[in-house]
């Protein structure tokens, strides 16, 4: 347990930072999911939904969610799979 004043606004700080963190993770897999489904149905849709997939991966690897070289890996599978 923390015993510091400074301890104690610390946890407080990661725990909010947790939650921003945890809320960019779950929309980010759970728009490459939609668009993973998409890609085996309807590709034209897909097409349509790529670019505000990359922006919600982007956002991630921006803020530190994801590592960078990850979100590009990630967005050039997905691009690959809807081609």
């Amino acid at each position: 347990m923390p015993i510091t004043k400074g301890a104690k606004k610390a946890i407080r700080g990661s725990a909010r930072k947790r939650g921003y963190n945890e809320r960019r993770k779950r929309a980010m897999r759970e728009i490459i999911k939609k668009i993973e489904k998409l890609a085996k149905t309807d590709k034209k849709e897909a097409e349509k939904l790529l670019a505000s997939v990359y922006q919600t991966i982007d956002k991630a690897a921006k803020v530190g969610v994801i590592k960078k070289n990850n979100a590009a890996r990630k967005k050039s599978r997905l691009a690959r799979l809807v081609k």
